[in-house]
């Protein structure tokens, strides 16, 4: 069987990563098509997975620069998928993909776990096959982004408790990046200041960096999403912010801190995953998946910069166990027809 998989963001590697290890234990032929994007290409390469990027990179914060490049996008992933004879496409949150498949007549699998993203997802919901998104999401949310209930399919807990199952987290990434561990490591996410759902700015994230790199007991590492993130915290000159040239081992780099703060989604659950105290500093409206995490405490929602717990962790990563092969089954379904939208 011909797979197809599109990866557009940097979450998307550690995602597919599993996955496209048992598609070819399996005997299937994987490609990957990706958008230069985030550190997706870089990531990409550090896991082995041969890719081609295809199309243009992202369209920036605007919606007429998001319009214009996924018509772009789209024209180039029909072009590049038409002759290859893929027999089903995979994405998460990459809504081209099912845009692109569907005009192209291949069964295609969409999966996300944030439900807000409204408009990229009712594309890609009413577009694919399959849906594929967690239990914690209430159906009638789904319903209104076009994934009705016959066209899901639904996993229990956290899309990153499939992918890290398993995970040895690897402690040269602390010496790669310099770290004194007897100083408290803090691992720190920046916003996702080009996504649409993200519009209203993130002070407490400012004020939080503010903190943390000005505390001689702390090493925070940030990392950063766009190349003008790293520009600004490189200028800032926090002494004790750690900023990498280029992609790192996220997670073991997680596993092994004592605390993750993070504007975004991924990482904190992440961090929730492998045992490691996190707070949020999101601005936009939150998830159901979140939503649930902050309800039984596994998740902190941070309000005041002051109020961030900074100590060493006690006790070592405990990686949630569920099986990578679940989640490929549910993105598989695609190959079975649901009702159409």
């Amino acid at each position: 069987m011909r797979v197809w998989v599109d990866m557009t963001n940097s979450p998307h590697v550690p995602f597919f990563r599993p996955l496209v290890r048992l598609l070819e234990e399996r005997g299937h032929e994987v490609s990957v098509s990706a958008r230069d994007f985030a550190q997706t290409l870089e990531l990409l390469t550090d896991a082995g997975i041969a890719h081609e990027v295809v199309g243009p990179p992202h369209g920036g914060a605007g919606r007429a620069g998001k319009i214009a490049a996924m018509a772009s996008r789209l024209r180039a992933l029909r072009s590049w998928a038409s002759k290859r004879g893929f027999d089903v496409a995979l994405s998460h949150a990459s809504h081209e993909l099912p845009l692109a498949a569907r005009s192209l007549r291949i069964p295609s699998a969409y999966a996300y776990d944030y439900e807000f993203a409204r408009t990229q997802h009712t594309l890609g919901s009413r577009a694919a096959t399959r849906v594929v998104a967690p239990e914690a999401i209430p159906q009638e949310r789904l319903d209104r982004l076009g994934a009705h209930a016959r066209k899901t399919r639904r996993y229990p807990g956290l899309k990153e408790e499939y992918y890290l199952s398993g995970l040895v987290p690897d402690v040269g990434v602390l010496d790669r990046l310099g770290l004194d561990r007897s100083r408290v490591v803090a691992v720190v996410r920046t916003p996702p200041e080009v996504s649409l759902y993200h519009r209203h700015g993130n002070p407490l994230f400012t004020e939080v960096i503010e903190r943390l790199g000005r505390d001689d007991g702390v090493q925070a590492v940030v990392l950063p999403r766009t190349t003008a993130q790293r520009t600004a915290l490189l200028a800032a000159e926090l002494p004790s912010l750690v900023v990498p040239e280029h992609a790192v081992d996220a997670q073991s780099l997680v596993a092994l801190a004592d605390l993750v703060v993070s504007a975004g989604g991924t990482m904190n659950r992440e961090a929730v995953a492998l045992g490691t105290p996190v707070w949020t500093t999101f601005a936009g409206q939150m998830g159901a998946v979140d939503e649930g995490l902050i309800a039984e405490g596994r998740l902190r929602e941070l309000t005041d910069a002051a109020s961030l717990v900074v100590r060493k962790k006690s006790g070592g990563a405990q990686v949630a166990s569920r099986d990578p092969a679940v989640m490929l089954d549910l993105m598989l379904s695609a190959l079975t027809t649901p009702t159409s939208a």
